[in-house]
């Protein structure tokens, strides 16, 4: 079992909790304002202008912009006598929520020089991670903690000192990390291709901000439509009850109508602003009309065919079940709601008339990015985006799919054509195994056995072959033998069979003996009849093989003092095989 990290102290050793983690979906920022120059109550002072600042920016660049769940929000905060400025956004579903938050602070962080900022989420240093192809080798997980940092409007990065041990194979505590800001700046490490990969989602900032939003029309009751003209991010506290929706929070819609928060009833058309991301989840559900909302439209049925009834009834279910879960009372967008729901109650504000509503804003953006060429596709993934007739580049949905699409697509290309790996591992692994294919005899001999030294012999149960050859070569398998020793051959064949374990691979080597005993009886080199005779056509029959070597093989089987490299003969009728010839007739079987 892998030792607890440094920073984590056992019950005995003054434990202080356990480790805490991001929730899911979550990015957390912290701000420290490093000046040796200044007191703590200077400090604090200063964090309040970054605050500040902070609610300015957002002010002025996210006028009704609509946040998938949690808003950008900065809080002071002391801990250990160390002041600094903390938030946590739940960003959803909506990746694009947290570079928008990227994309906020690294503008803060050229506002306040003195600023430096640290941003993580639930999957540890993102920005690495998006960085991944630039970094350096030793710039890994378990080193990059507390290592990354904005400020100036750049990502710098504390190298990695040259010491041993275990601080030099993990990460950096805060601690650690701000005094190495604060002593040795200068150190810091400046990458612009791990800069320019890890910010490169924010090249589109901020015009992106807008183009995350999508405005089109629905029809929903009066009440919920003056809800929303209030305050129009309260559509995606709805939109996510909606989509999360059980059978629980869906009971509401079973009771009847009456008893509903927004009845089905005084319906009206406005132009409502969503997150993308919001709009596609609404858009992409089934859902069956409500029991509660059945009665209204039977007595209303032309209601069925205003503009953007469907989606209108999805977030107007979406509210009722968002106000009546009793989870999100303590909500601040949920007392917000009530108040306003209370003074239309108590008459102290009244509903919108048509010929107010006639003046909102009426806007329908094209929703064509939610439709996806899937010919396009196809030709982004294998990076052959083409042109529209205009001359323009021709793509699938909106322009950040084709862009994240195509950087991925490059991304995996500069893995493949990676010299280092990946890619070129996998060809010689394969080129190993072709390799295997042609010389597997040869290799086999080699590694078991050194010829013409002596040094090395395999080990192998000599009955056990013999009976194993006698089967293949048609002789009884039962038939006992004693062979003084074993041929390279024989040598070369067991090692053969004794490193394959797959049945496949055994099969392949009966097969290929079979097919040489066959050629072997054909060239008259085997015979199953009594060893005088099959010894006398053994000397006679293998010419037609090979008709260069015939004197010099007919010489080696006559001769008794022949080596036994070259022939193996015994007295007791034992089978009698020119090797050499066979040992041809086998490369001749590995080559084909």
């Amino acid at each position: 079992m892998d030792s607890p990290s440094d920073a984590f102290k056992w019950f005995g050793e003054g434990f202080d909790g356990f480790p805490k983690l991001l929730p899911n979906d979550c990015v957390q920022y912290t701000l420290y304002n490093i000046d040796v120059k200044l007191s703590n109550v200077e400090n604090r002072a200063q964090l309040r202008k970054v605050r500040t600042a902070a609610t300015a920016l957002c002010k002025d660049l996210l006028k009704d912009f609509i946040w998938q769940r949690d808003e950008f929000r900065v809080e002071l905060k002391q801990q250990d006598g160390l002041s600094f400025l903390q938030g946590q956004t739940n960003f959803g579903d909506s990746v694009e929520d947290e570079w928008l938050i990227v994309y906020l602070l690294r503008e803060l962080s050229k506002t306040f020089p003195q600023c430096w900022i640290r941003v993580v989420d639930s999957d540890g240093e993102f920005l690495l991670a998006e960085a991944a192809d630039a970094l350096p080798k030793w710039l890994t997980p378990e080193v990059a903690e507390n290592r990354v940092w904005i400020s100036h409007g750049r990502m710098l990065i504390i190298p990695k000192e040259p010491r041993k041990g275990k601080a030099h194979t993990r990460g950096l505590t805060t601690d650690d990390a701000l005094t190495f800001i604060q002593d040795r700046e200068t150190d810091l490490l400046h990458i612009p291709a791990i800069e320019s990969e890890a910010f490169y989602r924010l090249r589109k900032y901020p015009a992106q901000i807008q183009d995350s939003l999508h405005q089109g029309f629905i029809t929903v009751p009066r009440k919920l439509a003056h809800v929303l003209h209030e305050n129009a991010a309260y559509i995606s506290l709805a939109v996510e009850a909606f989509y999360l929706r059980d059978p629980i929070t869906l009971r509401p819609l079973q009771s009847q109508a009456s008893k509903l928060l927004f009845p089905p009833e005084d319906f009206v058309t406005v132009s409502i602003k969503f997150t993308k991301v919001g709009f596609a989840q609404l858009k992409g559900q089934d859902f069956e009309t409500p029991r509660a909302w059945t009665s209204s439209i039977t007595k209303v049925p032309a209601i069925l065919g205003q503009k953007g009834f469907e989606m209108g009834m999805k977030v107007t279910c979406g509210f009722e079940m968002l106000m009546s879960d009793p989870q999100n009372v303590d909500k601040k967008q949920i007392r917000e709601i009530n108040l306003i729901l209370q003074d239309l109650d108590a008459g102290e504000d009244h509903l919108p008339s048509d010929l107010v509503i006639s003046r909102w804003e009426r806007r329908e953006d094209d929703e064509g990015w939610l439709d996806i060429n899937f010919e396009d596709f196809e030709k982004e993934l294998s990076g052959r985006g083409g042109q529209d007739l205009l001359g323009q580049r021709a793509g699938f949905g909106d322009t950040t799919a084709q862009e994240n699409l195509r950087k991925t697509v490059s991304r995996f290309q500069k893995f493949l054509d990676d010299d280092e790996g990946g890619a070129q591992d996998a060809e010689y692994l394969d080129d190993m195994d072709n390799d295997n294919d042609s010389d597997s005899l040869d290799t086999s001999s080699s590694a078991h056995t050194e010829h013409g030294d002596g040094e090395k012999e395999s080990d192998f149960d000599e009955d056990r072959f013999a009976s194993m050859m006698k089967e293949m070569i048609g002789l009884p398998a039962t038939e006992k033998t004693d062979r003084p020793h074993t041929s390279t051959l024989n040598k070369s064949l067991v090692t053969a069979r004794a490193e394959s374990d797959v049945v496949d691979e055994t099969n392949q080597i009966r097969d290929m003996m079979n097919e040489m005993e066959a050629e072997l009886r054909n060239a008259g080199a085997l015979s199953l009849e009594s060893p005088p005779d099959y010894m006398a056509s053994s000397k006679k029959s293998l010419p037609s093989m090979a008709k260069s070597n015939t004197d010099a093989a007919n010489s080696a089987l006559a001769d008794p003092q022949v080596s036994p490299d070259t022939c193996s003969s015994d007295d007791d009728g034992e089978l009698d095989i020119d090797f050499e010839r066979t040992r041809e007739l086998l490369n001749h079987f590995t080559v084909t």
